[in-house]
């Protein structure tokens, strides 16, 4: 049994994608038969220009009776610019699609936040007619529209996505869908089965103990870790907070970002301040020590309707951590913050001054969020994904069984 798995980030790369994908073929492996084989097609760590570790372009491994290669495609660089985002997932996908056309596989996984994996992973499963399996993390058309400010422009993508959506999504066996939200964007597509399983707390995370009492410092700090790009819209919150907020708040920000960090760089020139902190991305060991100094975890998106729907991934580490989280978000995010994270503040995002308010207003504590540790594990969601992919395998070999006798 062979299985060809897509994903544009892996380990030892950092972020979301790395780290849900890393821990669903571990899981996969383990679940899988006898000499069966996943061969993961991937790239060299490319999230972040500051972190690139070392890592080889080809790697086995074996987890029980299954064994695991990984091939790690060079891209270009890209930073943050779209097109050349667009040229290295070319580069990508053209390379994978020659590591694979020798290939038969029984099924075809792909992990996608910006729709081109997926696609890929349709191309690739439409050839072998096999039945392909999506992770879907991000509405990309839908986001990429909406940041568009060119009326024409967006005209003129709007039909082309959407015949990449149809068909991607319309030869789909099953999709998985992170944000619940997204499950009225997919009504159009009922030959597929859905499930919507979220993102998870890597173990790490749930390392973390409980905080111990201290003085009272005499600055309270925010920190915000992850990718600083337009969707986060840092630029139009954190140097307008840390003006209102004065002395006694300081803003720290570990993350990478092109055109967007520079925004964020001159905004915070524009402003005057000093209580900004700017900070390469850092491992997830490192993270935690940053984590248990800070007073405050913060997050963010822009005042978008598409990310009325999203589900930020960084809500689960967060949440595994006993800090308050300061959240400016909207929608599906704003609702899962209030039902599912205790000991939070939630504010309209880009409210300048609602942020600043609640945070003067209200007391501060930490407060350990069992329940949610104990709901959102990394390993229980990799075992539903996993358990997932192998039913949509076997019921895929079932409908071929049917058809040859």
């Amino acid at each position: 049994m062979k299985i060809l798995y897509l994903t544009f980030y892996f380990a030892p790369d950092i972020g979301p994608g790395a780290f849900r994908n890393t821990a669903t073929v571990d899981e996969l492996a383990r679940q899988l038969p006898q000499n069966s084989h996943i061969q993961v097609v991937t790239t060299r760590p490319n999230r972040y220009e500051s972190f690139k570790p070392a890592t080889s372009d080809y790697e086995r491994r074996s987890n029980g009776g299954c064994q695991v290669t990984i091939e790690r495609i060079k891209i270009p660089r890209h930073g943050g610019g779209q097109l050349n985002q667009i040229w290295a997932f070319i580069v990508y996908g053209w390379a994978a699609y020659r590591l694979t056309k020798n290939h038969k596989y029984e099924l075809v996984v792909a992990s996608s936040s910006r729709l081109a994996t997926a696609f890929l992973g349709a191309i690739i499963a439409r050839k072998f007619n096999t039945p392909l399996f999506l992770d879907i993390r991000d509405l990309f058309r839908e986001v990429m529209l909406e940041k568009l400010n060119r009326p024409v422009v967006r005209a003129l993508l709007d039909p082309g996505l959407r015949i990449v959506e149809r068909y991607t999504f319309g030869y789909a066996s099953h999709i998985n869908l992170v944000s619940e939200a997204f499950r009225s964007y997919f009504k159009s597509y009922p030959l597929a089965t859905f499930s919507y399983l979220t993102n998870g707390i890597d173990d790490v995370f749930l390392s973390l103990l409980p905080s111990q009492p201290s003085p009272i410092p005499s600055i309270r700090t925010l920190l915000y870790a992850g990718n600083i790009g337009e969707g986060q819209a840092l630029h139009k919150i954190i140097p307008q907070a840390a003006r209102l907020l004065g002395a006694n708040y300081r803003f720290v920000v570990f993350g990478s970002g092109g055109a967007a960090r520079r925004k964020l760089e001159k905004a915070i020139q524009l402003e005057k301040i000093a209580n900004v902190d700017l900070y390469n991305p850092v491992t997830q060991s490192e993270l935690l020590v940053e984590y248990q100094k800070a007073d405050y975890l913060f997050v963010h998106l822009d005042d978008l309707d598409a990310f009325k729907r999203v589900l930020p991934s960084k809500f689960f580490e967060l949440g595994a951590t006993d800090k308050p989280i300061v959240a400016g978000v909207a929608g599906y995010a704003a609702s899962f913050v209030q039902e599912q994270l205790e000991n939070s503040i939630l504010f309209s995002p880009g409210d300048v001054v609602d942020l600043v308010r609640q945070l003067r207003e209200t007391p501060y504590r930490t407060h350990l969020r069992a329940g949610f540790r104990a709901r959102f594990q990394r390993k229980t969601i990799s075992q539903q994904l996993a358990r997932q992919m192998l039913k949509t395998l076997n019921k895929s070999s079932h409908k071929q069984l049917v058809k040859t006798l």
